[in-house]
């Protein structure tokens, strides 16, 4: 049982992934205690606790995918590029707290305007050329407001990932009030934004790029990623399933 946010929720997943060797024997529960609860959200869970404790105790497993990005899994989110550049300055922000902190390290990103060379190869396509961000979803939400990957679904067998180049500051800033909505309107409907569903993704930055998973930075430089789906194989007690419909 995982009492607490989304990192701790990470951080039993990769345990529970790495005991389980797909077996299937270990169970995983969510009490939501963390200030996004972005995996409980993404699969409905229930804030409340009493609520979340029952969900628990009635017992009804639903069979999870999970992600993995070299040797690390995730069961939210991970991003190379512009997402974990802005989260590196965030933490070495420390006299402001909370949203305005968030907010201050995105202006001073989007200030900096970082680009990268990658390649990119997925499952039937490939891409060659300057890269803004990369990020591949397990679920639609990050970060306690972020569509980053609308249409991601953790039960569909596939990776879902996003990958962009703004040229401009202006550019950025004007697309990242799009990632706040999750269906029409989205960033993802922007020409210069693409989104693709594979079982795997293969990335080689030439410049090193910070990379993250379930918002924790996994490397500060890095040029090659290897993401892949692991399908079903989570055991998660769930209420339903809101992918299902």
């Amino acid at each position: 049982i995982a009492a607490g946010g989304d990192g701790t929720c990470s951080e039993i997943v990769n345990g529970i992934a790495k005991a389980n060797d797909n077996d299937g024997s270990i169970v995983f529960g969510v009490l939501p205690l963390g200030s996004a609860n972005d995996l409980a959200d993404n699969l409905g869970l229930p804030k409340d606790l009493s609520a979340a404790a029952q969900v628990i105790a009635n017992g009804q497993v639903q069979m999870m995918d999970l992600c993995r990005v070299n040797d690390r899994f995730f069961d939210n989110n991970a991003a190379i590029g512009l997402e974990p550049y802005i989260t590196l300055i965030q933490q070495r922000i420390t006299r402001l707290k909370g949203s305005f902190r968030y907010l201050t390290a995105t202006l001073m990103g989007v200030r900096d305007k970082p680009q990268w060379e990658m390649d990119l190869e997925w499952e039937g396509g490939e891409y060659s050329g300057p890269i803004t961000l990369v990020t591949v979803g397990n679920s639609p939400r990050t970060g306690g407001i972020f569509y980053m990957t609308p249409h991601a679904n953790p039960f569909d067998g596939l990776l879902t990932f996003v990958y962009g180049f703004m040229p401009t500051r202006r550019k950025i800033l004007s697309l990242l009030p799009r990632t706040l909505k999750p269906d029409e309107g989205s960033y993802v409907e922007h020409p210069s934004i693409h989104e693709v569903t594979s079982p795997w993704l293969r990335v080689r930055s030439v410049q090193p790029t910070p990379a993250h998973a379930d918002g924790e930075i996994i490397s500060k430089e890095i040029h090659d990623l290897e993401y892949q789906v692991i399908p079903n194989c989570l055991p998660i007690l769930m209420d339903g399933n809101p992918f299902s419909a």
